[in-house]
C-alpha cells in the first residue's frame, strides 16, 4: 500500500533527511580523518569536501524542521534547493559515466596544472610515482621528476608516472562515482515528491476549516 497519509509522509520525509544528515556528517568526518592522518593536507580539497558536507547537513536540517513543524516556506525552499542539486548532480554523474580516456587525460592534466607544489609532492609520495604524463618528454616533466621525492625514485631512480597510475583505475572509479551519484540523485527526486505531497496535506490534528 502506498504511503499517502499525513503521518506516513511526515515520517518518510524525516527519515530521508536523517539519512542526508548522516551522509553530510560522514563527508565532514572523512575529510577530518584524511587531514588528521596526513592522507590529504591540501586546504582546497579538505575545504571542498567539508563545504559539501556542511551544505548537505544544512539542507537536511531545513527539511527536517520543515517536516516536523509542517512549515510551508521551509518545505518550499527545501524542494527548490533539492531540484537544483538534482540537476547539477545528474549532469555530473552522466559526465562521469560518459568520459573516455582522452577526456580523462585532459581533465587530469588541467587538474594537475592547478594543483600546488605541496599537493603534487604529497600525491607523488602517497601514490609512489613521479610527474603526471611523460608523453612529450617536456622540460616541465623533467623538472617535476628531478624534484620528485617518491620512494620509487629513491630506490630505483625510475618511477611510473602518476597519470598512468591514476588512469589505470580512473575508468572504474568514474563508473562507480557516476553510478552512486546517479542513484543518490533519484533519492533527491523522492525527497522533492515527498515534500510536495506532505506540504499539500492537512494536519488531521489541526482545525478542519483551516487551510493546510
Amino acid at each position: 500500500m502506498v504511503c499517502g497519509g499525513f503521518t506516513c509522509s511526515k515520517n518518510a520525509l524525516c527519515a530521508l533527511n536523517v539519512v542526508y544528515m548522516l551522509v553530510g556528517l560522514l563527508l565532514i568526518g572523512v575529510a577530518a580523518w584524511g587531514k588528521g592522518f596526513g592522507i590529504v593536507s591540501s586546504i582546497e580539497i579538505i575545504g571542498g569536501v567539508i563545504a559539501v558536507g556542511v551544505f548537505l547537513l544544512l539542507i537536511a536540517i531545513v527539511g527536517l524542521i520543515g517536516a516536523v513543524s509542517h512549515h510551508q516556506v521551509m518545505l518550499f525552499i527545501y524542494m527548490v534547493v533539492l531540484i537544483l542539486i538534482f540537476i547539477f548532480q545528474l549532469v555530473v554523474s552522466c559526465s562521469c559515466l560518459a568520459m573516455n580516456r582522452s577526456q580523462q587525460e585532459h581533465f587530469l592534466n588541467n587538474t594537475w596544472i592547478h594543483l600546488g607544489n605541496v599537493t603534487r609532492k604529497e600525491m607523488e609520495k602517497n601514490l609512489n610515482c613521479c610527474g603526471l604524463l611523460n608523453t612529450t618528454d617536456s622540460k616541465d616533466f623533467k623538472a617535476e621528476f628531478s624534484s620528485c621525492e617518491a620512494e620509487c625514485k629513491m630506490k630505483h631512480s625510475q618511477c611510473e608516472t602518476c597519470g598512468d597510475k591514476m588512469l589505470n583505475h580512473a575508468g572504474e572509479a568514474l563508473k562507480i562515482l557516476g553510478g552512486v551519484g546517479l542513484f543518490f540523485s533519484f533519492t533527491e527526486i523522492l525527497g522533492v515528491w515527498l515534500a510536495f505531497r506532505y506540504r499539500n496535506q492537512k494536519d488531521p490534528r489541526a482545525n478542519p476549516s483551516a487551510f493546510l
